[in-house]
Parts: C-alpha cells; structure tokens; sequence
C-alpha cells in the first residue's frame, strides 16, 4: 500500500510539473518576441574600452562585451551578425535599457543591490570580477593610493567609481579633487593631458585604458582595490522568459569552459559526446533549448559563434593581447578562480 501510494505521489508530481512547464512555454516573451520581429538584438555596450568594447581600424566593436553579444545574438538566430551595437554611456546605460532601447546591457555594470531593486532593471549573471582601483604615471612617485594627498582624480560620471573614490578618500582623511567626465576617452585625454593626477575606475578598465595609451609604460595601476565590482547583463523587470534566455545563455558561455567545448570542437563533441551534460548543452538532446523558448542548439550556435568564456577572455584581453590583464579571479573555480556555472539539468 505505502508502495501504491509513494507511485501515485510521484506521478502526481511528475503530471504537476509538466503542467507548469507547458504553462510558462505559453507565456509570451516581448522582449524575444521583438527582436524576432525585428530580426536583430539590440545590445547596449560601452562607448569605448579595449578589451570590453572598442571598434577596430574598420569600424567593428571588438571586445569581451561586443562578442557577448554577438553570442546571445546567435543563441537566438544562429547568427553572429544579427546584432547592433548601441553605444551607452555610463550615465545613460540605465535608462536606454529601461526605455526599450535596447534589449539587454552587456556594458561593464556593477551588480548592486540598489541597481537591482530600484531601476525597474534585474541583473543576471555574473561574467566578470573586478575592484575599483588608480592608475598614475610610473614616474609619479606615488606607491599607494594614501599618497595622493589633494590630488586631482578623473572619475565617470554615473558608475560606482565614484562613490567608492569618495568613501575612501573620506576614510582615510584624505582630501582630492575630482574630475568628472561623461566618457572613458575624455578622462583619458584629461590624464594625458595632465589636469588629473589619476584615473579612478575598474582595475580591468584602467588596463584597456592603458593599452590604448601613447606609451602604455609611462602609466602604472596601482595594487590595492576598494570594492567589489562583478559585472553581469541586466535586462527589464517584468520578461521572464528574456531573463532566462540571458541567464542560461552566459552560463552556456562558462559551462563549455568548464566542459572543455571550444569553438572548434563543439561540432565533433555534438556528435560524439556520451556525456549526458555534454549532449543536452550541445542540444543533442532538446529541453534545455524548449525551456526557453530557443532552437535545441542554441547554446551549440554561439560556442560555434565566439568560443567558451576562456577563449572569449584570453582573445579579447588576456595575457597576449595588448590589455594584457591575467584572468587572476575570472578563472573556473576548479582553477582557484570564482566563475562557476549553474547544473544546466
């Protein structure tokens, strides 16, 4: 009898769960639902910082950021090329996303829980660590950042950068001059041309903004960091299905890393892999993709498109690039690093 009931129990369960599945595939997306119309993402990404989003010699976005779009791009069409890129600034960002604008932010974003609670805004999640920091002239002498007594510091106007530059200097008792701009490349020139003594920004910012400096050695980043800067996409409150898809999608991106998928061999892997994990991420198998609403190779699409997230790092600012920044807390966890990819089952 306890057996019956256990079996009975269980089919219940079973027949529950596929109603509520076959519910939410009901549910109408609008954010997928207008790009599908309109036949292109609309991807919101920096004004300009190598190694995240900067247009080459030809005029094309190259970057950690630019090629997460393009990957989301063909996890929906099967086509790296269904993107425009919309150029946001830091103060601007929110509101373009907020205002349909674009479809998501792939644009160096804080997540903050005020971001996420008050914007009208959710961010997703984490593809990158970062820490506030300074950078100076090699030459100036300075060793830490409590040597900048009365200094003048460029900042951008509407980042945390801001608040994290002020709250130290306050701590310490320091005084500073800030400088504010709306874009990255202003504050650049003002520190090439000398009205600031430093630049405060994200440490991974500063190194792609010292790359693309006159002469990159005149310039060092200095060591400490004063705050905890993980980037993720952030996309309008109120679509859940286009959360997920953004979601799953990022986490596709480290699950391949963590799986040893790269653009080259996925397509071998999608015919030869045993590994359950392997064939339902490469869509061998079809319910990761009709969960979300997207084709069973999705996920298989934008590895083809732009690699796993270890290929995406070292092409676009790893250690042979000129941005040159060692992965250090974006490693796999397995590697001592904090990136760490949700069971996709």
């Amino acid at each position: 009898m306890y057996r019956g009931l256990m079996a009975a129990a269980l089919m219940l369960c079973a027949g529950f769960s596929a109603t509520v599945q076959a519910q939410q595939n009901t549910i109408p997306s609008p954010t997928l639902d207008a790009i599908r119309a309109r036949g292109s993402l609309n991807c919101g990404i920096g004004t300009g910082v190598a190694g995240f989003a900067l247009p080459d010699s030809r005029g094309v976005w190259q970057g950690l950021d630019a090629d997460l779009c393009r990957g989301l791009a063909a996890a929906i069409f099967n086509d790296p090329a269904k993107v425009r890129f919309i150029p946001l600034s830091s103060s601007t960002r929110f509101t373009a996303l907020g205002s349909g604008e674009v479809d998501v932010l792939f644009r160096t974003s804080t997540q903050t829980m005020l971001r996420d609670t008050t914007l009208g805004l959710r961010h997703v999640t984490t593809y990158f660590y970062d820490g506030h920091g300074f950078m100076v002239r090699a030459n100036a002498g300075v060793q830490r950042v409590r040597d900048m007594a009365g200094a003048t510091i460029c900042l951008i106007q509407g980042t945390t950068n801001e608040q994290v530059t002020a709250d130290y200097f306050r701590s310490v008792n320091v005084a500073f001059q800030p400088v504010v701009f709306e874009r990255t490349d202003q504050a650049q020139a003002a520190l090439v041309a000398g009205r600031c003594d430093s630049f405060g920004t994200d440490a991974s910012q500063l190194a792609g903004v010292r790359s693309s400096m006159p002469n990159p050695r005149e310039w060092t980043i200095l060591p400490e960091r004063f705050s905890k800067e993980p980037y993720g996409a952030y996309v309008r409150r109120g679509d859940d299905n286009w959360y997920d898809v953004v979601r799953w999608y990022t986490t596709a991106i480290i699950e391949a890393e963590e799986q040893g998928i790269t653009q080259a061999n996925a397509e071998e892997m999608r015919r030869t892999a045993a590994n359950p994990n392997t064939r339902r991420l490469l869509g061998v198998t079809p319910e990761l993709g009709q969960s979300i609403k997207l084709d069973p190779l999705w996920a298989y699409n934008a590895i083809r498109a732009i690699g796993n997230y270890g290929e995406l790092y070292e092409r676009t600012m790893g250690e042979n690039t000129p941005v040159s920044l060692p992965r250090g807390p974006n490693r796999l966890h397995t590697q001592g690093g904090l990136l760490y990819a949700l069971p996709m089952r």
